[in-house]
C-alpha cells in the first residue's frame, strides 16, 4: 500500500464498496469538516481497468464531500481570478490489485471495525481545543455538530472526575450522569460516599434526582405563573433542557395563588362550579363523565405533587349524570344541586363593592398606624397574594462556612428570640422560621394571615416590635448595603459577637494580607520577622496569637478590617463585598456623592464615612 494525492475526476466509487448506490450517499454530517480541514483519512482505493484511474474500495462519502467542497473553491477561485490546483485532490491509500472479495472485506473493515469514542474522550478532546483558543461555535462549525450538542459534552467538566470515569468505565448510566449535573460538589461528593459505602444505596435515575431535591423536584414547566417574572432560583441541568425550581416552598406560595385566580376566572365564566383536587387526590376519568357547562358540567383542578396542574373541564361524577339523565329523560329538569346558580351580583358589581370597601378601609388604616403595622408584619409573616417575603438562607457553597454561622454566638442569641417569638405567636417551636408562610395555599401552612392578624393585635407595642425585629432579621439579605446602614447605625461591636474560628483561618490564601493581620495580631517585629514565611505559618501565628498558645501574648477583641461596621481593606486591590456594599450604602444615603465622582476616600483601601440622623428618641417614639 501507499499514499498518494490523486485526482477527484480519476476516482469513482467501486461497485464492491458496501455504500456504492446511484443516489450520492448524505455527507451533511461530515461536509463541515470537510470545508473546514479536508480530508483527513485517506480513502481506500484500487486501480481499474482505465490506465491511471483508480476505483474507491472504502471511502465513498467522503470521496462525495470532498467533490462537493472542490466545486465551492472552484466557483470561488473562478470569481476571483484565482487557479486552485489542490481543490481537485484527493488523499488516497493504493491497495495492491485484488479479487473483489478482498475488496469488500476492506471496504466492510473501513465502516465497521470502528469504535466510536465514548462521551467522557469526546469531552477531553473538545476541552483541549477550548483552552487553545478555539470557540464553541468554531468546533461546532469544524465538526458539523449543533452547538447544543457540543455544551452537553462540555457539561461534562462540572462533574467530578471521579463521576466521569464512573460514566466512562459505565458504571452509571447516562440517566444517571445527566441528573448528577444538576448537583452541587458537595452533593457529589456525598453520592460518591454512598457509592463506597457497601451498607448504603446511592440512587440512580430518577430517584437520583428526588434525591437531589429532597424528594420534590418542580419542572419550571408547570409553573402556571410567569417564572422568569417571579424572580424565583432555578437549577438547570448543564445540558441546557431541564429547570427546575430551587426553592419549593416559594414555588407553591405562586403557584397556589395562580391555581385560586385559575379558579376565580372559571368561575365568573360561568361555571357552577370549580373543585381543587388536593395533592392526595386524583382526578380519574373512568369515575366521571364529560358534562357541558350549561347542563351544570364541573371544572377540576388536578394539582400533582410535582407543582403540575391538570385541568378537566366540562365533568360530573357518574352518579350525578345519570341523577341527570334520569332526571331529562322524565321532565322533571335538573336535579336542585346541579342546576346552575346565578349569582346575586353581576362580576362588575363585585369589582365595584370590592374596590370601594377596600378605599375605605385603607384610609381609616391612616388614623390607627398601630393596627397598621400589625397588619403588615402578619403580610411578612404570612404572605399573601400581593406579598411575599424571602427569608436569608445563611447558606454557603463551603460547608465549614455554613456550620461557623450555624454556631456563632450572634446566631444563637437570634435563633433564641425567634423561638419565643415562635411561642407567643403561637406557631410550632420546631419551625426554622417565623417567615414561612403560604399565603392562600392549599399545603396546610400554620401561618394564616387573619389569625396572625388577630393575634398581633392582642399583643402589646414592646411584644409586637420583638416580632418585627425578629421578622425583619430572618429577611435582612446577606452583604447587602442594609447591612452597612443598620450595622453603622447600631455602632455593631463585632468583637462581641464575632471571633476567629478554623473557617475563617483556614479560608485565608493571601500573603500580603496574612502578613498585614500578623502584624496586627503580633505587632511589626513578628511579622518583619516572618516576612518571607508561608501562609500555613503565618496563620499558626495568628491562630496561637489569638488563643494564647504556643507561649505567643494572646491578642483579645481582634477584628480583620472586612469584618468591622465600616468595613475597609487590606490592599489597594479591591475585590472585598463589604467595602463595596458600604461604599454603595454611603451612596445610597447621600445620592450627590456619585459613582462617578469619587470622594477622597473613595478607594479599594479606604471606606466611605456616612451617619444617619435616627436616633434613640426615633426608636422610643416608634415604640410609643
Amino acid at each position: 500500500m501507499k499514499l498518494e494525492y490523486i485526482a477527484l475526476d480519476k476516482l469513482s466509487v467501486s461497485k464492491s464498496n458496501m455504500r456504492y448506490a446511484r443516489k450520492a450517499p448524505d455527507v451533511s454530517d461530515i461536509l463541515p469538516t470537510v470545508r473546514a480541514r479536508g480530508v483527513i483519512q485517506p480513502v481506500l482505493v484500487r486501480p481499474n481497468c482505465e490506465a491511471g484511474h483508480f476505483e474507491i474500495v472504502a471511502g465513498c462519502r467522503r470521496f462525495h464531500a470532498a467533490q462537493i467542497v472542490a466545486a465551492e473553491r472552484r466557483d470561488a477561485c473562478a470569481s476571483a481570478g484565482e487557479p486552485d490546483p489542490d481543490a481537485a485532490m484527493l488523499p488516497c491509500a493504493i491497495l495492491d490489485e485484488a479479487d473483489d472479495a478482498s475488496a469488500v472485506e476492506a471496504s466492510l473493515i473501513e465502516n465497521i471495525a470502528r469504535l466510536a469514542p465514548d462521551e467522557v474522550s469526546r469531552w477531553t478532546c473538545f476541552v483541549r481545543l477550548v483552552k487553545e483558543g478555539r470557540s464553541v461555535a468554531d468546533i461546532a462549525q469544524t465538526f458539523g455538530l449543533p452547538e447544543l450538542a457540543l455544551k452537553r459534552t462540555l457539561a461534562l467538566g462540572n462533574l467530578l472526575p471521579r463521576i466521569r470515569e464512573l460514566y466512562r468505565a459505565e458504571e452509571i448510566d447516562a440517566a444517571t450522569m445527566r441528573h448528577l449535573t444538576l448537583a452541587s460538589k458537595s452533593q457529589q461528593k456525598a453520592w460518591l460516599a454512598l457509592v463506597d459505602d457497601p451498607d448504603a444505596y446511592a440512587p440512580r435515575g430518577f430517584q437520583l434526582k428526588s434525591w437531589l431535591f429532597n424528594g420534590q423536584s418542580i419542572p419550571v414547566g408547570h409553573a402556571l405563573f410567569d417564572a422568569e417574572a417571579s424572580g424565583l432560583a432555578t437549577v438547570a441541568d448543564l445540558f441546557g433542557e431541564d429547570a427546575y425550581f430551587a426553592d419549593s416552598d416559594a414555588f407553591w406560595d405562586l403557584q397556589n395563588a395562580a391555581i385560586a385566580a385559575k379558579r376565580a376566572d372559571y368561575l365568573e365564566a360561568g361555571w357552577t362550579d370549580v373543585v381543587i383536587l388536593p395533592l392526595e387526590t386524583h382526578f380519574h376519568s373512568w369515575e366521571h363523565e364529560k358534562t357541558p357547562k350549561r347542563k351544570g358540567g364541573r371544572v377540576y383542578l388536578d394539582v400533582r405533587a410535582n407543582g403540575e396542574v391538570v385541568i378537566h373541564e366540562g365533568y360530573l361524577s357518574c352518579k350525578e349524570a345519570a341523577r341527570l339523565t334520569k332526571a331529562e329523560a322524565s321532565g322533571a329538569g335538573y336535579p336542585a344541586d346541579l342546576k346552575p346558580i346565578r349569582p346575586e351580583l353581576t362580576s362588575g358589581i363585585q369589582t365595584y363593592i370590592d374596590l370601594h370597601r377596600h378605599a375605605a378601609v385603607r384610609a381609616e388604616l391612616l388614623g390607627r398606624p398601630g393596627v397598621a403595622l400589625r397588619l403588615m408584619i402578619a403580610h411578612a409573616i404570612a404572605g399573601s397574594s400581593l406579598w411575599r417575603i424571602v427569608v436569608e438562607p445563611q447558606k454557603a457553597k463551603n460547608d465549614a462556612v455554613t456550620e461557623s454561622v450555624e454556631n456563632c454566638r450572634a446566631e444563637s442569641v437570634f435563633d433564641t428570640a425567634r423561638r419565643a417569638v415562635l411561642a407567643v405567636l403561637d406557631l410550632p417551636d420546631d419551625e426554622p422560621n417565623v417567615i414561612g408562610g403560604f399565603g392562600y395555599g392549599m399545603r396546610g401552612s400554620q401561618r394564616r394571615l387573619c389569625a396572625l392578624f388577630a393575634r398581633l393585635l392582642e399583643l402589646p407595642d414592646p411584644v409586637v416590635m420583638d416580632v418585627l425585629a425578629i421578622v425583619m432579621g430572618e429577611s435582612l439579605a446577606a452583604g447587602s448595603p442594609e447591612v452597612e446602614a443598620v450595622g453603622i447605625e447600631l455602632g455593631v461591636p463585632m468583637a462581641d459577637w464575632w471571633e476567629a474560628d478554623g473557617a475563617f483561618l483556614e479560608g485565608l490564601r493571601d500573603r500580603e494580607v496574612l502578613q498585614a493581620m500578623v502584624e496586627e495580631v503580633a505587632g511589626a517585629t513578628v511579622a518583619a520577622a516572618n516576612a518571607k514565611e508561608k501562609g500555613k505559618t503565618l496563620r499558626g501565628i495568628i491562630r496561637d496569637h489569638l488563643a494564647g498558645a504556643g507561649g505567643r501574648e494572646k491578642r483579645e477583641g481582634w477584628v480583620p478590617r472586612w469584618m468591622a461596621f465600616p468595613p475597609s481593606a487590606y490592599t489597594e486591590r479591591g475585590g472585598v463585598g463589604t467595602v463595596e456594599a458600604h461604599r454603595r450604602a454611603g451612596r445610597e444615603i447621600e445620592p450627590d456623592q456619585s459613582a462617578d465622582e469619587p470622594g477622597e476616600d473613595d478607594s479599594p483601601g479606604g471606606t466611605v464615612d456616612f451617619v444617619s440622623e435616627a436616633s434613640e428618641d426615633n426608636d422610643d417614639r416608634l415604640a410609643a
